[in-house]
């Protein structure tokens, strides 16, 4: 399998890339150097297309996404799971807070780890140590003490 991430830029970024990728000579654009570097941390990073240097980031996401491609339009063949997205901001946009990207890729994922997801119990370490005393007897003797 590929390894695979989901990128997402803002669009300006966007028309520059679009542009760059669909160009027959890339070299004529004034755009010719793309780049994307991390830091020591592994989370966050530098995009680079032309001279303009914009903040990425590297979060994980919700859910896993698959991912297929085809090469008869008929037939799909699982390429990656995909698990993480590299976010690239504007200068002047804040940082995420987390490693985890709140929501999905498509709008009923909107909020997806609250809305999806069971939250984990709050449980009582005591009674949690009764409960396993209690079974352990059990299954030695057959008596609850």
């Amino acid at each position: 399998m590929e390894e695979q991430f989901v990128l997402r830029v803002p669009p300006s970024v966007a028309e520059r890339l679009e542009r760059l990728l669909n160009e027959e000579d890339p070299t004529s654009s004034g755009d010719k150097e793309l780049d994307l570097s991390f830091s020591e941390d592994g989370r966050n990073g530098t995009f680079v297309i032309g001279n303009d240097r914009f903040p990425a980031s590297l979060l994980d996401l919700p859910s896993v996404v698959e991912s297929y491609k085809t090469y008869d339009d008929s037939v799909l063949i699982k390429t990656a799971d995909i698990g993480q997205m590299i976010v690239v901001r504007d200068e002047g946009d804040p940082a995420p807070d987390s490693i985890e990207y709140r929501h999905g890729l498509t709008p009923p994922m909107r909020d997806a780890r609250r809305r999806r997801f069971r939250r984990e119990p709050d449980l009582n370490p005591e009674v949690v140590q009764r409960v396993e005393r209690d079974l352990w007897n059990i299954m030695r003797s057959g008596n609850i003490l």
